[in-house]
């Protein structure tokens, strides 16, 4: 069997255990859109002062999509890799012939199927509901926008399981890192109604560079279509999220 048809089974697999857990469908693709639509009807109809100034509607669309990819990647990938880790299932997997990097494959995979159809949905609503035009003509650079995004997000969220020592303490520790980066980069409140420094100390890690870049591929007339000096920040992140799960990602689980 060819590597591929084993990576294809595998993100089989994986789609079929996360679409059959409603919690993890829920927190993952309900929670996103839920936001959304709050933040939606509560500022609808106002303006948010950055760029010029635009519609609070349009500004959240992307907001809540660059939360969305790093829910559907970092996020995941650290909370279901601890608990497979911790129940042993990792470790059982390691007992059979399937290669563990395609186990790997898998489960990157299914975050990036999932990350494409919470994008697609955001998408749909803005557009239906809110009337937040879809930039059709900056597609290919908003792909490669979310690729650099996704790619590092999943080398950062398996590194992260690293630090986690037990599945209770899973949810705990990534809402710990990541609610407050999302308040401080300004995906749930425009940087223009933050004190000043907020979005220079945000800067320095890896979820407002991407917030920043998406915005702007999404968003025409905020920025170049590619934001590369916002990308090489998060792919510096990406990379050594990358090293860190090399050395440190473990198969058995801390208690044995």
């Amino acid at each position: 069997m060819s590597a591929l048809t084993l990576v294809g089974h595998q993100l089989r697999y994986d789609q079929k255990a996360f679409w059959r857990n409603p919690a993890a469908v829920f927190f993952t693709v309900m929670f996103p859109v839920v936001v959304f639509l709050i933040l939606a009807v509560v500022f609808d109809g106002s303006t948010v002062n950055v760029d010029g100034g635009i519609e609070a509607t349009t500004y959240y669309v992307p907001a809540i999509m660059a939360l969305s990819v790093i829910s559907a990647t970092m996020q995941t990938l650290a909370m279901t890799l601890v608990i497979a880790r911790e129940d042993g299932r990792l470790k059982r997997g390691r007992g059979t012939p399937l290669p563990a990097w395609v186990f790997i494959a898998g489960r990157i995979g299914n975050s990036i199927v999932v990350t494409v159809l919470m994008l697609a949905l955001l998408a749909a609503i803005g557009g239906v509901l809110y009337s937040v035009p879809f930039p059709w003509e900056r597609l290919p650079e908003m792909l490669v926008t979310l690729a650099i995004g996704a790619a590092c997000f999943c080398c950062l969220g398996i590194a992260l399981t690293a630090a986690i020592p037990s599945q209770d303490a899973a949810a705990a520790i990534v809402n710990a890192l990541l609610l407050p980066l999302y308040f401080l980069s300004g995906i749930f409140i425009p940087e223009d109604e933050l004190p000043g420094g907020v979005i220079d100390f945000a800067n320095h890690f890896p979820v407002r560079p991407f917030f920043e870049a998406f915005f702007q591929s999404y968003v025409p007339g905020t920025g170049p279509a590619i934001a590369w000096h916002e990308l090489l920040v998060v792919g510096i992140w990406g990379v050594a999220g990358l090293l860190l799960a090399i050395r440190f990602f473990r198969w058995t689980p801390r208690s044995g």
